[in-house]
């Protein structure tokens, strides 16, 4: 019997347990794979001041620091956010694999119990109280648990058991393939992106350092979009761009673009991270949200053991904390991601060579926006309330 089964243990899951054992609660958390942190399936780009919020900073966990960001448009307009332009947004480019291991540890040690190679196959509420049937290797059995988090990706299967409305349009999803690449040529201390309907439909492409001419290279594409699949535009990309470069490692999934979702909650059970599709609609990113929503999840599930009330109206608790913090930011740049993929490359290029120069402040989507805005007063006016 525990007070709370975490399902997933990538940074929502991992912050959500060590917040719920930190809080006195008995938690168990179950990672299907047999690796946490394996396979990395992002980026692994992240602010700095934000994630020092959550843990302090270890250089065991980060393979590279940037100091700003480069982004080309079509016709390759390059519009440079530097040091001094990027405020706290500039950051690190995590080890994954070390870094979910670390949070994992990190709940572990708050008093979590930690069980790899285990799945949730089913949930069956009954009296308050949730059976959770866990799979592994071929052995099942039964754990009871009072709140089931469920932090188990973009594809959620405790969403699905537990009637949460987590469906995904096309137009609601980035299909993603990345590659770490060897033997690159680029400036280490940027980030890359590359726009354009004729290399990423719906999304773009992007280079994260991860040491000497080596990095993440990666793209997202929007399947309601794109002609060929995301590896074949990646391909083409890289014969372009970096025909000596080796390719070391190769990882591939979804990435939730829907931005809010009504709720997260139901009776017993809470969402985080992608599984709640906590992932920013324009950036892709999903690290910092992920944490945030693990620990608010935790948090509220402390509170509801402590009420001895499991039910989905004490649970909104969590959605509006999540939904106060970042949840307007996701509705925000949903609306403008909408508004960006009716541009055809020809705007694309007018917009990028409209910020050419400019010093824009700090390194943000809303940032970026806002000077978009006062170049492009025309283009843009009707999202103008969005952001100012």
């Amino acid at each position: 019997m525990y007070d709370v089964v975490v399902v997933g243990a990538g940074p929502a899951g991992s912050m959500a347990a060590k917040t719920a054992a930190e809080n006195g609660l008995d938690v168990l958390m179950v990672e299907k794979r047999q690796e946490i942190g394996v396979p990395v399936r992002c980026a692994e780009g992240v602010s700095k001041a934000e994630l020092a919020e959550f843990v302090e900073i270890d250089k065991k966990w980060i393979a590279a620091e940037v100091i700003g960001a480069k982004i080309y448009s079509p016709d390759g307009s390059e519009v440079i956010l530097s040091e001094e332009q990027a405020g706290n947004e500039v950051g690190y480019i995590l080890e994954r694999k070390i870094f979910d291991r670390y949070l994992a540890r990190l709940a572990a040690k708050a008093g979590a119990d930690v069980i790899v190679k285990t799945s949730a196959v089913d949930l069956i509420r009954k009296d308050d109280i949730v059976k959770v049937k866990l799979r592994k290797m071929g052995e099942e059995w039964e754990v009871e648990s009072k709140i089931v988090i469920g932090a188990d990706g973009v594809e959620s299967r405790i969403g699905k058991l537990a009637g949460i409305d987590t469906t995904l349009k096309l137009s609601e999803i980035e299909s993603c393939v990345q590659y770490l690449m060897n033997n690159i040529d680029f400036d280490p201390n940027y980030t890359y992106f590359w726009i354009g309907n004729e290399i990423a439909p719906g999304g773009y492409i992007w280079l994260f350092p991860k040491g000497e001419n080596a990095a993440n290279v990666g793209i997202g594409v929007m399947p309601a979009k794109a002609k060929r699949k995301p590896k074949e535009y990646l391909d083409n990309f890289i014969k372009q761009k970096f025909e000596d470069g080796k390719i070391v490692e190769i990882v591939a999934g979804g990435v939730p673009v829907k931005g809010e979702i009504k709720t997260a909650v139901a009776d017993n059970v809470m969402l985080a991270g992608d599984a709640a599709h906590h992932a920013d609609p324009i950036t892709g990113g999903g690290i910092i949200n992920a944490m945030k929503a693990g620990k608010y999840a935790g948090i509220v599930a402390a509170q509801a053991i402590e009420s001895k009330n499991y039910s989905a109206e004490f649970l909104r608790r969590y959605d509006m904390l999540w939904k106060n913090d970042f949840g307007q930011k996701l509705r925000r740049n949903k609306i403008l991601q909408e508004k960006i993929l009716k541009m055809d490359d020809k705007t694309l290029n007018k917009l990028a060579r409209s910020l050419a120069g400019k010093n824009l402040g700090e390194m943000s989507v809303r940032s970026i926006v806002i000077a978009l805005i006062k170049a492009n007063p025309r283009l843009l006016w009707d999202i103008k309330d969005l952001f100012y």
